[in-house]
């Protein structure tokens, strides 16, 4: 006998799920101007570059955000190529000649001195004070005036040249002089460093002065008045001292031999040389 139960609850049917999109009705949020500027796109920044050694206007130069190297100083140097003692069996003397500059790497002012101290009696005494602008990486042009004061008449020029290093590091002053007199002079000095070793240097040197009238009182002749040379040989005890040794002449040519012969004076001489270079 069957029995009659409660009606089955009829069969779960799948639910399918619905996917509803809502369309925001939120006001776009507005972005300050800072906000905009800084997702805005820049455009590279282009370096500008300079010269390494060129002026500027304001005197810094610049390559693009790289701070400059202060290089447009002013700076003081001075060298004693020659204090010296020369000895001979006719005579001996005392000798110095050097020079001073201050300014930077374009501009600078220049002095110079030399002369000779001999029996009491101060001869070839050159002073100068030049103004000094480079004209290209090794040399310079110079210009100013050169009083000759010593035991001697004063005598006043204007001086011109140049002064620098020639091909293989000779270094050379050629410079030209006219006095107040109407007188023209010229003067053409070199040497040159020979490494023994990184101390020891050997330097061969001379001057040769040259002028167009004779100035008897100067004991200067007319042409190739006078040639001042040496053979140095030095020893650097740290690079601003070095004592040194060497074989030098000094001496009259030309016509300018035969008036200092006429004033019973020597007219030129070898002699053994003992000195000291240094610079600060």
């Amino acid at each position: 006998m069957a029995m009659d139960g409660p009606p089955s609850a009829p069969a779960a049917q799948p639910v399918k799920a619905q996917t509803k999109t809502r369309k925001s009705t939120a006001a776009p949020v507005a972005k300050s101007p800072a906000q905009t500027a800084s997702h805005a796109v820049r455009p590279a920044s282009r370096p500008v570059y300079h010269a390494a050694d060129a002026q500027a206007p304001d005197g810094i130069v610049s390559l693009g955000g790289i701070p400059p190297v202060m290089d447009q100083m002013n700076w003081f140097h001075g060298i004693l190529d020659e204090f010296e003692g020369r000895y001979a069996p006719g005579g001996s003397d005392f000798r110095w000649d050097g020079e001073a500059w201050y300014g930077g790497d374009y501009n600078r002012l220049w002095l110079k001195s030399e002369g000779t101290l001999q029996r009491g009696r101060l001869s070839d005494g050159d002073q100068e004070a030049l103004y000094s602008r480079a004209i290209s990486t090794y040399f310079n042009l110079q210009g100013g005036v050169r009083v000759d004061l010593d035991s001697g008449p004063t005598r006043t020029w204007g001086a011109f040249g140049v002064q620098g290093l020639a091909l293989y590091q000779f270094e050379i002053q050629a410079t030209g002089y006219v006095s107040d007199r109407g007188r023209f002079a010229s003067r053409i000095e070199g040497s040159y460093d020979l490494l023994l070793t990184n101390r020891l240097i050997l330097q061969p040197q001379a001057e040769f002065n040259l002028y167009t009238k004779a100035d008897p009182a100067r004991q200067v002749g007319a042409g190739l008045s006078d040639v001042d040379a040496g053979l140095r040989l030095r020893y650097e005890v740290w690079r601003k001292f070095a004592p040194y040794v060497a074989v030098t002449y000094a001496g009259y040519l030309t016509q300018a031999r035969h008036i200092v012969r006429a004033q019973d004076e020597q007219t030129g001489a070898v002699r053994f040389t003992f000195g000291i270079r240094s610079w600060f």
